[in-house]
C-alpha cells in the first residue's frame, strides 16, 4: 500500500463514527418515528398480547401450563400438531415469551404474567372467551365496515364460532342465573325448553334449582348442540335433559312446556320477525306457562355492546340489540299476558323479560304504547 492509499484509509476510518452519528441523527429526525414508537407502545404491543392470550386460552395452552410447566413436545401433543410443525409452534411460543406472557426455563414453558395466570383459571374461561370474541368478531366489524359498505358484503352465521360465543356469553352468567332463580318453580315438576342453549350451563343451573325438572335444550348450530350434549353427560344430566340441534322457527313440538327460555339470542332474529318468533315460542307453552327472555339492550352507552350491535348491523341475519320498550311490545303482540321487564342491576343494560301464556283464549292483546313503564323497576330506572 502506497502512502497516498494509506492516508485515505486512515481518513475514511476516522470519519466512520461521524458518518454513523449523522445517519442516526437523520433517522431520529424522521417525523414519523415518534408516532411509530407511541403506537408500538400504546396499540401494537397490547394488540399482540391480547391476540396471543386469546389464542393460548382458546387452544388450551394456558390450561396446560397452569397445571405444570410443559416442554415443546408436550404442548405439541396437546395441540395435535405433527412433527414438522415443531419449529412453527416454538416460534409462536417464543413470541409469548418475548411479550412477557410466558417464561422458558430448562426447556419448559410456564406462565409468567398475572393476566395469563388469571385467564388460565377454569372459572375465568368466560372472560377468555369474551377476549377471543372481541378479537375474532368485534375487531372485524370495526375494521371491515367501510369495505363492506362499498362491496355490499355481510357477516353470516358461519363467520361466528358458536363454541366461542357459547363460552363468552357466560360473562353475564350472574345476571341470567338471577333471572332464572326469580322465575323457575322449585318444587313442582317442570318441563323446560331452552332455545339457544349454548354450553347448557343455564339448563344445568335450572336443574340444580329444581330436582324434578326435565328439559329439551336446542341450539341452532350442530357443533354447539353436540358439545352441550357432551356437557350434559359429563354433568350427569343426560337422563333429564335431551339436547338437539334445531331452529325455533321450524321446531315441531307440542304445547307441553312449563317454561321456555331464550338467553342472549333474541338479536339473532330480524327485528320485524321477533313478534312472530315469540309467538312461536308461546305455542310450545302449556296454558299458564312462562317465557323467560334475557338480553342486553341498546341505549346503555356501553362500548362493547355498541360494537356487538355494530356486528349485527352488518350481518346478513338477525338484527340490532333490542330496545326494552319495543321488546315488551313484541311480547304483547305475540300474545303473552303479564309482560314485564326487570333491570337486574341499576344502571346496567341487561334485563330479564317475562310473559305468561294465557290460560284461556288465544286473542292477541293490542300492544301497549311504546315508552310507558311496565314495572316498578322500569319506572324507577
Amino acid at each position: 500500500m502506497d502512502l497516498l492509499r494509506l492516508a485515505r484509509a486512515v481518513k475514511d476510518r476516522a470519519q466512520e463514527p461521524f458518518t454513523e452519528l449523522a445517519a442516526m441523527a437523520r433517522i431520529v429526525a424522521d417525523p414519523r418515528l415518534p408516532l411509530l414508537l407511541v403506537l408500538n407502545r400504546t396499540l401494537f404491543t397490547p394488540l399482540y398480547r391480547a391476540s396471543f392470550l386469546a389464542a393460548a386460552a382458546g387452544s388450551g395452552v394456558l390450561g396446560c401450563l397452569a397445571a405444570r410447566p410443559c416442554d415443546l413436545e408436550s404442548l405439541a401433543e396437546h395441540l395435535e400438531s405433527g412433527p414438522d410443525d415443531r419449529q412453527r409452534l416454538r416460534a409462536w411460543l417464543d413470541i409469548g415469551v418475548q411479550l412477557g406472557e410466558l417464561d422458558r426455563r430448562e426447556g419448559c414453558y410456564r406462565l409468567r404474567s398475572r393476566t395469563a395466570k388469571a385467564l388460565a383459571q377454569v372459572g375465568n374461561d368466560a372472560v377468555a372467551g369474551a377476549l377471543e370474541e372481541l378479537l375474532r368478531f368485534h375487531v372485524p366489524a370495526l375494521r371491515d365496515a367501510p369495505r363492506m359498505l362499498k362491496d355490499g358484503s355481510r357477516f353470516e352465521l358461519s363467520d361466528q364460532d358458536g363454541l366461542v360465543i357459547a363460552r363468552s356469553t357466560l360473562v353475564v352468567r350472574g345476571f341470567v342465573e338471577e333471572a332464572i332463580s326469580r322465575t323457575l318453580p322449585r318444587t313442582t315438576p317442570v318441563r323446560l325448553l331452552e332455545v339457544g342453549c349454548g354450553s347448557g350451563a343455564y339448563v344445568r343451573y335450572a336443574a340444580g334449582l329444581n330436582p324434578r325438572l326435565t328439559a329439551l335444550a336446542v341450539d341452532l348450530q350442530a357443533e354447539v348442540a353436540g358439545q352441550a350434549a357432551k356437557n350434559m353427560a359429563h354433568w350427569g344430566l343426560a337422563d333429564r335433559v335431551e339436547t338437539r340441534a334445531g331452529d325455533l322457527r321450524t321446531l315441531d313440538l307440542q304445547p307441553q312446556f312449563d317454561v321456555v327460555t331464550l338467553h342472549n339470542n333474541i338479536y339473532y332474529f330480524p327485528e320485524e320477525e321477533r313478534a312472530e318468533v315469540l309467538a312461536r315460542a308461546r305455542s310450545f307453552l302449556a296454558p299458564g306457562g312462562t317465557l323467560l327472555l334475557t338480553s342486553s339492550c341498546r341505549g346503555s352507552g356501553t362500548l362493547g355492546l355498541d360494537v356487538l350491535n355494530l356486528w349485527f348491523e352488518y350481518a346478513g341475519f338477525g338484527g340490532p340489540l333490542p330496545l326494552a320498550d319495543e321488546l315488551l311490545d313484541q311480547l304483547r303482540a305475540a300474545g303473552f299476558d303479564g309482560v314485564r321487564a326487570t333491570r337486574l342491576l341499576p344502571g346496567q343494560a341487561f334485563r330479564s323479560f317475562v310473559g305468561t301464556n294465557p290460560v284461556t283464549g288465544s286473542a292477541v292483546p293490542a300492544p301497549a304504547r311504546s315508552g310507558s313503564p311496565t314495572t316498578a323497576e322500569e319506572a324507577a330506572s
